[in-house]
């Protein structure tokens, strides 16, 4: 998937793909300056995301097999964002905490099931209530599996039921995580740091925030003449189509561009800017 961004040096537009640690390592095609893109958004963003663009551009199959993915990553997600606000409260320091974490995720990495139980804990421990929403049924696993492992070419409907599913559960549980995602993101902004780090002097580092299916349905109440964010309760009366009808429909130009209206200059790197 490609997304749009410009050259901190001469703000032309190029397109560049999006990268699996979602830090871009760019040389302008028009006037060679190297730059270095930190978009902050998550895996599962991403991937919801291409799946949203696979349905719309009629690639029923492929949507499913994104869509499935993106809710594995927001499981891992969720489990990031849970277990690092739990060893928030300890004495453990945030850098011991996250190489405690990634060691131990490093054990279920290659096994989804795993992951799945993984998440399973982490939401009870955190609500006090079993993830009563991890049936089959719920998860549309006969669906996805006929589809991925299976080869079942889906009808469009079916798959924007299916989508819409995935995008209601996602959309649930980060209602109720609320600032606890902070500290996944937290950790994200730790990899960031990481890279720029490394980078020489003269490369320029540029943060974009890309709004996505979920970004834009939750802050689309600040943009002038639209509705406030939805704060529907899980057990909204609004059903998981209509969900992600109104989310498809906030979604504007964000999935196809970035936020570019101006680069902030920082003095401490030469050259050196930020978007945001």
């Amino acid at each position: 998937m490609l997304f749009s961004t410009r050259c901190p040096e001469c703000a032309r537009e190029m397109r560049a793909e999006f990268a699996d640690s979602a830090v871009h390592d760019l040389t302008c095609p028009h006037c060679g300056a190297e730059f270095c893109v930190l978009v902050r958004k998550h895996k599962f963003e991403v991937l919801f995301d291409l799946g949203t663009r696979a349905l719309m551009d009629g690639y029923a199959r492929e949507a499913v097999a994104t869509f499935a993915a993106a809710l594995e990553r927001f499981f891992e997600f969720y489990v990031r964002a849970a277990v690092l606000e739990r060893m928030a409260d300890g004495e453990t320091d945030f850098t011991g905490a996250l190489a405690a974490l990634d060691g131990t995720w490093k054990h279920v990495s290659a096994q989804s099931e795993r992951q799945l139980g993984m998440f399973a804990l982490a939401y009870l421990l955190r609500e006090g209530r079993p993830p009563d929403f991890l049936t089959p049924q719920a998860l549309g696993s006969d669906f996805r599996n006929r589809v991925v492992h299976r080869g079942a070419l889906p009808r469009r409907e079916e798959v924007e039921a299916y989508a819409a599913r995935v995008f209601a559960l996602i959309d649930r549980l980060l209602t109720e995580l609320g600032e606890g995602a902070a500290h996944a993101a937290l950790a994200q902004e730790a990899e960031f740091a990481a890279h720029l780090a490394r980078l020489p002097g003269h490369v320029t580092a540029v943060f974009e925030e890309h709004p996505g299916m979920f970004r834009a349905r939750r802050f689309g109440g600040d943009v002038p003449g639209k509705a406030a964010p939805d704060k529907a309760a899980p057990d909204s009366p609004r059903n998981d189509a209509q969900t992600f009808a109104r989310a498809l429909a906030e979604r504007g130009p964000g999935l196809d561009h970035l936020l570019r209206e101006h680069f902030l200059k920082d003095p401490s790197r030469k050259g050196g800017g930020g978007r945001s």
